[in-house]
């Protein structure tokens, strides 16, 4: 008989039928590893919101989903304080799966067999950090619709399409928005790489969102040459545009309004 303390698992699907073969899966499997599904979600945004509510042991996720797709969910939940071990359940195709293979990530193939889920679950007791998120970024097929950030003790999603501007300091980069402002724990480079098509960078310290830049005014001479700010929506101070980057930033206005 099995004592060990039951596993809560969280499923994490958009299709309510996978959904419920896990269920019914993660039932079968109890008598060789406890474990009680405690929550279901239809896509990371709301499988985020049961993480902040209650404690998990396991997520099994899929990668496919809208809203929030299971490698972004995965890279939220690395950053949690006490993160839940994640399992993928996925229907990619071999090459895709050999990159999982090659950063030791745990998945399950669909159709999920039954012997291959107890696996899991015994794995997932085992597991004691979570994937880290280079590898998972390497892993994801297009940029994150949300950044993250801890505030009080709460894992708080900045949608990234609400950011104008992205600023970097001395350790953390600021994500600034029409309403307020999120200390990120990212690289300002590595945002300028994933979301070149969203941001352009003014200067060696801020990126500004391309849709978001409505104006240019001067801001004195230096040198004999024009100072350029740019003006962006809904944000009340003009931010300096480097002389290195004004041509690129002038013809990347003038592009967007074309």
């Amino acid at each position: 008989m099995n004592t060990a303390t039951a596993l809560s698992v969280l499923i994490v699907d958009d299709e309510a039928p996978a959904r419920a073969r896990l269920r019914d899966l993660l039932a079968d499997a109890t008598a060789e590893e406890a474990n009680a599904v405690v929550a279901e979600a239809a896509n990371g945004l709301l499988a985020l919101a049961v993480l902040a509510e209650r404690e998990i042991d396991l997520v099994l996720v899929d990668i496919r989903m809208p809203a929030m797709d299971g490698i972004e969910l995965a890279r939220h939940i690395s950053r949690m304080a006490r993160p839940p071990a994640v399992v993928f359940v996925t229907a990619y195709d071999s090459y895709a799966l050999q990159a999982f293979d090659l950063n030791a990530i745990d998945y399950l193939l669909k159709p999920v067999r039954l012997a291959r889920l107890v696996a899991a679950l015994r794995k997932a007791r085992r597991l004691s950090t979570p994937v880290p998120d280079l590898v998972l970024a390497s892993l994801q097929p297009g940029e994150r619709t949300h950044l993250s950030c801890h505030e009080r003790g709460r894992l708080l999603l900045v949608p990234v399409v609400d950011i104008r501007y992205l600023q970097a300091g001395l350790k953390y980069v600021t994500a600034h928005t029409a309403l307020r402002s999120y200390v990120l724990d990212e690289s300002l480079v590595r945002l300028e790489e994933e979301f070149a098509v969203r941001f352009i960078r003014l200067h060696r310290s801020v990126l500004a969102a391309r849709e978001a830049i409505v104006a240019f005014e001067k801001g004195g001479e230096t040198e004999g040459e024009t100072q350029w700010r740019a003006v962006l929506r809904d944000i009340p101070e003009a931010l300096p545009v480097s002389r290195r980057q004004w041509p690129l930033v002038k013809a990347a206005a003038i592009n967007a309004r074309v």
